[in-house]
C-alpha cells in the first residue's frame, strides 16, 4: 500500500502553483478571452497593441533620447533643464511625461528610481512597467537600502559612490541618463540606442561597457 506523505504533497502543489500565472494575469486573460468570443474586440488588435507597448513606444523610445543625449551636447542640456520640452521634439512627449525630470549617472554618483506609493512610471517613453518595479519589496526597500537593491541587481558600487533615490510621484516622474560606456565613440544614433537597457534608465543597470558594436 502506497505510503501518503502530506509534507512531499505540499511541497508539490506549492511547486506546481508556482508556475501558475498571477491572479490578475487570470482575470486579464478571461476578460480577453471573453470579449474575442462575444467579438468585441480583434485578438490581433491586442497583440499589436502589446507589440506597439513593447517594442515602439518603450523603452526604444526612452532608449533613443538616451542616445541623442549622448551624441548632442545642446540637447543633453536642453533635457536636464526642461525635459517635457526637449522629449517633445523628438514627438515623444505622452501623458506620462508631462511632467518628468531627468537626472544623469556619473563615475561618482548613481541615481534609482523608484514610487513608493504605487507604481507611477514614465510609460510613454519606458513602456511597460516590469513586475518588480511594482512589488512591495523593491518600493519599500530603495528607499531604505538602495545600495542592497542596487548588489541584487549586480551594481556594487564604490563606497564612495552618492547615490540619488528618485521618489515618483503623478505630478513628477524620472529618466535616467546613464554613462555612455567607453568604446562607443564611432556609434551613431541608432547603435547607441540598441545598447540602451531599460533598466539603465531606471537606474537598476549601470555597467552597459560589455556591449560592443561588434556584439549589436
Amino acid at each position: 500500500m502506497a505510503k501518503f506523505d502530506s509534507d512531499k504533497t505540499a511541497k508539490l502543489h506549492q511547486e506546481l502553483h508556482s508556475h501558475l500565472p498571477s491572479e490578475s494575469a487570470l482575470r486579464v486573460k478571461a476578460l480577453e478571452s471573453l470579449l474575442v468570443k462575444k467579438r468585441l474586440v480583434d485578438p490581433r488588435t491586442i497583440d499589436a497593441w502589446i507589440e506597439a507597448y513593447s517594442e515602439e513606444i518603450g523603452p526604444k523610445r526612452g532608449a533613443r533620447i538616451i542616445a541623442r543625449s549622448w551624441l548632442d551636447s545642446d540637447f543633453r542640456q536642453r533635457l536636464l533643464t526642461d525635459a517635457s520640452a526637449a522629449i517633445d521634439e523628438m514627438g515623444f512627449l505622452g501623458n506620462a511625461t508631462a511632467h518628468l525630470k531627468v537626472v544623469e549617472n556619473t563615475q561618482s554618483t548613481h541615481n534609482l528610481v523608484v514610487c513608493t506609493l504605487c507604481s507611477c512610471y514614465p510609460f510613454s517613453i519606458l513602456g511597460v512597467a516590469p513586475a518588480w518595479y511594482k512589488a512591495a519589496a523593491y518600493r519599500s526597500r530603495a528607499v531604505r537600502d538602495p545600495r542592497g537593491v542596487l548588489s541584487e541587481f549586480g551594481i556594487n558600487l564604490e563606497s564612495d559612490c552618492q547615490i540619488n533615490v528618485w521618489d515618483s510621484t503623478a505630478e513628477l516622474r524620472y529618466l535616467v541618463i546613464p554613462e555612455r560606456p567607453a568604446g562607443t565613440e564611432n556609434f551613431d544614433e541608432d547603435e547607441l540606442t540598441e545598447i540602451v537597457t531599460r533598466n539603465s534608465m531606471i537606474g537598476t543597470d549601470r555597467d552597459l561597457a560589455s556591449v560592443r558594436k561588434g556584439d549589436i
